[in-house]
């Protein structure tokens, strides 16, 4: 959907936008064009422009304003690290029963070879970027999901407890009952066992880190956006990175010349991508429930109890 002003009337919440964009820039905005966004799950996405000014806007229900907040908190926490580019964000509110966030609109394009191994060093880079403790100091949100970061000093703790254990209860309330819990509990029982001689430092991490979350800018520079933050194993940003694929040799070759990853790597990743396919199953069942249950069995297998 594209619109231009003067063909359609401008609503009251659009209003608000024009008026929130002028208070963060210090300069007059008017939106002449809006265009509508494909490829977002939860919000309604849109590229509005003004003269020479693009920004991008996300809107949802008013009550996804802390969820907008949490975003903004992050994206301005990943820009600090200055390890890889995000959006600048200029605004965010709410009004007319709705919510919003705008950010900087950055035209996205699709890398070549060098562009993705400079993603793996930059990513290497943005996680030695460290905390004292795992977590955040605020919550946010794993897709629509509410994900709980308050801080732990133990990492395979504050992963069964503010990870799996949340998921795993999540599904229960969704009626994944029976073998999914019973295999859950032996889990979370034997976790330490992945841990055996692994001690990671809490590396500041995006936390969605798929294919769709990131792309290049003109230049070539890698591009991260949509981010579920929070300081962790890193291995979980690299684990995700697998999972649906779309991430190419070449980087995977540049983030272990950068830093090399422990050999434990290749039986945690599953373990880390449980917690996704976990959620993915808690907001669309179906074939996620036996996914996750398959992935269960092999990690249990791992721990001897299989």
């Amino acid at each position: 959907m594209i619109w231009i002003r003067g063909s359609r009337n401008v609503t009251a919440l659009w209003r608000h936008i024009e008026q929130s964009i002028q208070l963060a820039t210090g300069s007059a905005f008017i939106i002449q064009q809006q265009h509508s966004i494909a490829g977002g799950s939860i919000n309604r996405v849109y590229r509005i422009v003004g003269g020479e000014q693009h920004f991008l806007v996300k809107i949802n229900t008013s009550d996804r304003l802390q969820m907008f907040e949490a975003e903004a908190a992050a994206l301005k926490e990943l820009a600090d690290a200055g390890a890889i580019r995000v959006p600048a964000v200029l605004c965010s509110g709410q009004a007319d029963g709705q919510s919003w966030l705008v950010m900087e609109f950055i035209e996205l394009v699709a890398g070549n070879a060098e562009s993705s191994r400079c993603l793996g060093r930059a990513l290497a880079v943005l996680h030695r970027c460290d905390s004292s403790a795992f977590g955040w100091w605020r919550d946010n949100t794993i897709g629509s999901t509410i994900q709980h970061n308050s801080v732990m000093a133990d990492w395979p703790t504050f992963y069964r407890e503010r990870r799996l254990r949340v998921q795993f209860d999540l599904a229960a309330e969704h009626g994944f009952t029976g073998s999914l819990q019973d295999k859950a509990e032996l889990l979370m029982a034997d976790m330490h066992v992945f841990f055996a001689d692994y001690q990671p430092h809490p590396s500041l991490l995006h936390g969605d880190l798929w294919a769709g979350n990131c792309a290049f800018d003109r230049d070539g520079k890698p591009v991260i956006f949509d981010p579920a933050l929070y300081y962790g194993d890193r291995e979980t940003d690299l684990a995700m990175t697998e999972l649906f694929g779309g991430f190419s040799a070449g980087f995977y070759e540049a983030y272990q010349q950068a830093w090399p990853l422990h050999e434990g790597y290749a039986v945690r990743k599953a373990l880390y991508n449980l917690y996704h396919i976990l959620n993915h199953a808690n907001l669309f069942g179906g074939a996620y429930i036996i996914q996750a249950e398959s992935m269960i069995d092999a990690l249990l297998a791992e721990c001897g109890g299989g």
